[in-house]
């Protein structure tokens, strides 16, 4: 095989960020196979046919079922709201299709659990299945995790996440699906929770089994959306709905290799736009990311000497790094999209080399009975087991 028919399904804010990828990957990376964006499915056939010429899409079609017995379809790549995640995947996994499903893998346990059982049937049969947190693809936080695995860090004792941002502060701010619990399952709990925890799992090589949380809803009413697009809408005038989601989630973690956790994930934090941080603290050093300022990795070495030891400013733009090489000279930043392009060149290769490509559907599972265990303790008041 010389070529790699990818099918998306979605073309909004997710599926015109996976676009990007797949048509810059084979242009900067040398890989084994060319992914061929083959056919673009969306409900709409105006706006998906539009979609499909605006983002270098050969074909669009409107039922996403016509795409699992085409055999120049090699991977199913799945971008819509968590709802429809588990009846697409299973479906594409048991036609022999690959798949890369958009995070949270699923809206609840049960739908991840079947996703993950249709992933490890169809991995007995050479076919791929991979969760989208694209995060770990961004350089920066793919050496933090080199760091800690090289022992850098020492015993990890802490981990404090946050992922803030403020585009529904606006009580006027209309509803969308990922206001809407049946589409989206929860709300910054699965939609920039699931980042902050999956980051921390993936940074320490380590899994959350314990935590504590609490759940709030600031604005439990909103303006019916008359449309949306992206984080942005407009309102139906006088009309309002329920909220049925959280605005923020805060819990306390244990890790299995006995790290504390503390995790924060708002759409209220007035003035933060995307703040996913993460602070690592060990008994040999720290880390410490910010993505408002990407291309930088904090980081202290505790064994160095005390009058001139502190926190390094490492700009991750260096050809050594993960991924760099394959883009500017040193020193030429890198953007939000490229960790998008970073997953895409990732699951290529492993399609292609038949390996099991990271973050697995089980991971994703991990990842799910987390947020789970944080919705059952915001309403039991008690610390519950992952």
């Amino acid at each position: 095989m010389t070529t790699l028919g990818i099918a998306m399904v979605g073309h909004e804010f997710m599926g015109a960020a996976h676009s990007q990828a797949w048509r810059v990957a084979p242009r900067f990376f040398d890989l084994p196979v060319r992914p061929v964006m083959a056919v673009l499915c969306g409900r709409d056939p105006d706006r998906t046919g539009a979609a499909a010429a605006r983002l270098g899409w050969a074909e669009a079609v409107t039922d996403w079922k016509s795409v699992l017995d085409r055999d120049d379809v090699h991977v199913v790549d799945i971008c819509t709201p968590g709802d429809t995640h588990a009846e697409i995947a299973v479906a594409a996994l048991d036609a022999g299709k690959h798949v890369l499903c958009e995070k949270p893998l699923a809206n609840t346990v049960d739908e991840a659990v079947a996703m993950a059982e249709a992933a490890d049937r169809a991995a007995l049969r050479g076919v791929r299945a991979m969760v989208g947190f694209s995060y770990r693809r961004v350089p920066a936080l793919s050496l933090a995790r080199d760091l800690v695995a090289q022992g850098r860090l020492g015993r990890v004792h802490h981990v404090r996440a946050v992922y803030l941002q403020d585009w529904i502060v606006d009580p006027a701010a209309p509803l969308s699906w990922r206001l809407d619990k049946e589409k989206a399952g929860s709300g910054a709990l699965g939609d920039i929770g699931a980042h902050i925890v999956d980051a921390a799992q993936f940074i320490l090589g380590d899994t959350i089994s314990e935590v504590s949380g609490t759940m709030e809803t600031f604005v439990p009413q909103r303006p019916v959306a008359a449309a949306h697009s992206g984080l942005s809408g407009t309102a139906v005038s006088g009309e309002t709905g329920p909220v049925t989601v959280d605005d923020a989630a805060l819990f306390l973690a244990r890790f299995t290799g006995g790290a504390l956790g503390s995790f924060e994930a708002t759409r209220f934090a007035n003035g933060r736009k995307n703040a996913l941080r993460i602070e690592v603290n060990g008994s040999a050093g720290s880390l410490a990311f910010d993505f408002e300022d990407m291309n930088v990795l904090q980081f202290f070495d505790g064994t160095e000497d005390a009058a001139v030891a502190g926190f390094r400013r490492i700009v991750v733009t260096e050809p050594g790094h993960p991924y760099v090489s394959a883009w500017w000279p040193a020193g030429h930043v890198l953007g939000y999209e490229h960790a998008f392009t970073h997953q895409a060149v990732d699951f290529v290769q492993a399609v292609a080399a038949g390996t099991d490509p990271a973050p697995s559907f089980a991971d994703g599972l991990q990842v799910q009975r987390v947020l789970a265990a944080v919705e059952t303790s915001a309403t039991s008041r008690t610390w519950q087991q992952v």
